[in-house]
């Protein structure tokens, strides 16, 4: 297997989870490997591929949508428009799916890319502009963990990123899928996004979504350090969306080349007025 990371020695095939407990410092999960072997990583000797586990990319359950961590971008943005994927067919009824191909579409790939690059490593990455991740997290997701030392563990997606390139993933643990709830896949959406170029990296991207029973939630990603999700009983006048984004932190505002934290805060509370408004809208 021919690779730009000259430092590692083995590529492992898991088959079973028990493959998985080869996980160390030195040993690196294999999924895509579109950032993996995008740079250097002089400490890795080994890695471990999860895609020959078998994990069916989209499975439809009882109480929602189970969405692999190998499940491509290509994939996951066809099941947002409804096409038969693999084994899942997702329902039409199910208009939340939309913003699966917009929060592809959000990131700075191309076509090939999104035949590579997985869900999970676009979450586990945890970068601001992790588009995907925050369309999960406006989802309501939750993410699946396994641990090293074996069983499972969940928790909302929306507490897994705890920084720019930051989050809870313990060292030795796999996130094995995520699950999307029936109540967000039903749900109303809507999603913005500006960038400071017309193909440049996202500078803001604001999605919300209104639940059956008129809940609320906003979510604001790449703008932010992590995303973060503002929740409302029901759709926020303007009024109510200012003062719930007055009251972030300032340090939660991202500064990069792409964007400074007071352009990035002042497009921002654009963006999530026009989301609000659509989602007031009757239909």
């Amino acid at each position: 297997m021919n690779v730009d990371l000259d430092t590692v020695r083995e590529v492992v095939l898991a088959r079973e989870r028990a493959d998985l407990a080869q996980l160390g410092a030195d040993t690196a999960v294999l999924a895509g490997g579109t950032f993996l072997f995008s740079e250097p990583h002089d400490h890795l000797a080994r890695l471990v591929d999860i895609t020959a586990l078998g994990w069916a990319p989209l499975l439809e359950r009882g109480d929602g949508l189970e969405i692999a961590a190998t499940c491509t971008l290509a994939q996951l943005a066809g099941a947002g428009s409804g096409r038969e994927l693999g084994t899942a067919v997702l329902r039409p009824g199910w208009p939340g799916t939309a913003l699966f191909a917009q929060g592809c579409r959000a990131l700075l790939a191309s076509h090939k890319i999104w035949r590579t690059a997985t869900v999970g490593g676009n979450v586990c990455l945890s970068l601001p502009a992790g588009a995907v991740l925050g369309a999960l997290v406006a989802l309501d997701a939750a993410v699946v963990i396994w641990p090293r030392g074996g069983g499972e563990r969940r928790i909302p997606l929306r507490e897994f990123v705890t920084g720019p390139g930051e989050n809870v993933l313990a060292a030795g643990a796999v996130v094995r899928s995520f699950l999307v709830p029936s109540s967000s896949l039903v749900a109303r959406t809507a999603f913005r996004r500006i960038a400071l170029a017309p193909v440049g990296r996202s500078g803001a991207v604001v999605m919300g979504r209104r639940d059956a029973d008129g809940q609320c939630a906003i979510t604001v990603t790449a703008a932010t350090t992590r995303p973060v999700v503002l929740d409302f009983a029901t759709v926020p006048t303007p009024v109510e969306l200012r003062e719930q984004l007055d009251e972030l932190e300032q340090d939660l505002w991202f500064d990069d080349p792409h964007g400074t934290p007071d352009w990035r805060r002042h497009v921002t509370g654009l963006l999530a007025a026009e989301v609000a408004a659509e989602l007031s809208e009757s239909r």
